[in-house]
């Protein structure tokens, strides 16, 4: 009896070292991504990356608010190149800011109402006749923004002669300087609200929603920058102009360009968001590199299957071969898609090469799920 007693209390003893061992394996196994503070993650993302981009940005912008006062009081040569030098330095600072499609951004879809081109151009004439266009439904999103002001200010007529006339005109010319300010101060009106909205709440919540899930800051976030890249950067100035997606059927679009009216920015504005892009991955902004994407598949331990390589170490690789291809197209990415498309279509090879490497290997390794879904059937 005795011995019976004995072996039961043993077993019991055995079964209570082995559930203790267990238990310290499945803590030690979650250690590394508990200890992973996603909140110092979330919080620089807020406090050194959007809120001040959306600050210099709106210093850009305020500035091409006030050159398009100069020019829609006064039409001149100079006011015209002063107009026209604040709309790329605008335009170009928003390259920095448009992958935060997030939160206030997403609620108001910042983006389309920013920069959806090519521009309609018959649509932008019509409403230059109405009295109060309506710019709030998605058939107008191609009818304002900074594709609409590039029309405006760099395509209306061959030459700056002509451009000035368009404004001059003595029946039309009051009604088109009056739309250029109109689109001026509806952007302005949705930027103060994207911000205005950051600053009077939206951060504190941002930074609250700790988790990975769907409705979570972290997941949103991968959704919105992989979702910027694949569409807006690789397809957008890249992919549909040069025909190199499958959806354009290999045709080549240079209609269909960044900046169409003024190319001599557009490989500029590809590079800045390139630059942006993967300067956020890594978490380098102006005041020094903190928490980020990098810092985050570091600390789980994110590696490549095949190689065993870090897996941030081959995202920040294929971001630099990228921009080093950019940086190797003719300024004008009109003259390039003439002269050269080749190119233009290898620039569009290595981007995709990194999109499989953040909208799979990054998403995955996080356990983000991909949430939209892309149609150009790359």
């Amino acid at each position: 009896m005795k011995n019976q007693f004995l072996k039961s209390f043993l077993f019991i003893l055995a079964l209570s070292f082995l559930f203790s061992a267990c238990m310290e394996d499945s803590e030690k196994d979650d250690s590394t991504d508990s200890n992973l503070d996603r909140q110092v993650l979330l919080t620089n993302w807020a406090d050194s990356f959007i809120i001040p981009g959306y600050e210099r940005f709106d210093q850009k912008f305020q500035q091409l608010k006030i050159e398009t006062g100069d020019f829609q009081q006064d039409p001149t040569a100079q006011n015209l190149q002063d107009l026209r030098d604040a709309l790329k330095a605008s335009y170009t600072s928003w390259q920095e800011i448009e992958m935060f499609e997030v939160g206030p951004a997403e609620q108001v879809t910042l983006r389309n109402f920013f920069n959806i081109y090519p521009a309609d151009i018959e649509g932008i004439s019509a409403n230059i006749s109405e009295e109060s266009p309506i710019l709030n439904l998605p058939s107008s999103y191609s009818r304002q923004g900074f594709p609409a002001l590039d029309y405006l200010v760099n395509g209306v007529g061959a030459e700056d002669e002509d451009i000035l006339g368009f404004y001059q005109d003595d029946l039309k010319g009051e009604q088109r300087l009056d739309y250029l300010m109109t689109l001026v101060g509806r952007m302005n009106e949705l930027l103060s609200q994207v911000i205005s909205t950051w600053k009077s709440g939206y951060r504190e919540e941002f930074i609250s929603k700790t988790g990975l899930d769907i409705g979570s800051s972290m997941g949103g976030m991968v959704n919105a920058f992989t979702l910027y890249y694949e569409r807006h950067v690789r397809t957008g100035k890249i992919g549909i102009p040069s025909g190199a997606t499958i959806a354009t059927g290999g045709n080549v679009n240079p209609e269909k360009l960044e900046s169409f009216y003024y190319p001599s920015i557009s490989r500029e504005l590809a590079i800045t968001a390139n630059q942006a892009s993967m300067d956020f991955f890594l978490g380098k902004s102006s005041t020094g590199t903190g928490a980020s994407f990098k810092s985050y598949l570091d600390g789980i331990g994110a590696k490549d299957p095949s190689s065993g390589t870090l897996l941030s170490s081959d995202i920040q690789s294929q971001f630099e071969l990228v921009q080093s291809k950019l940086k190797s197209l003719d300024p004008n990415l009109l003259d390039q898609i003439n002269s050269d498309n080749s190119s233009m279509i290898d620039v569009h090879t290595e981007m995709q090469k990194l999109v499989r490497l953040l909208k799979v290997d990054m998403s995955s390794a996080m356990s983000i799920t991909i949430t939209y879904t892309d149609n150009d059937g790359d």
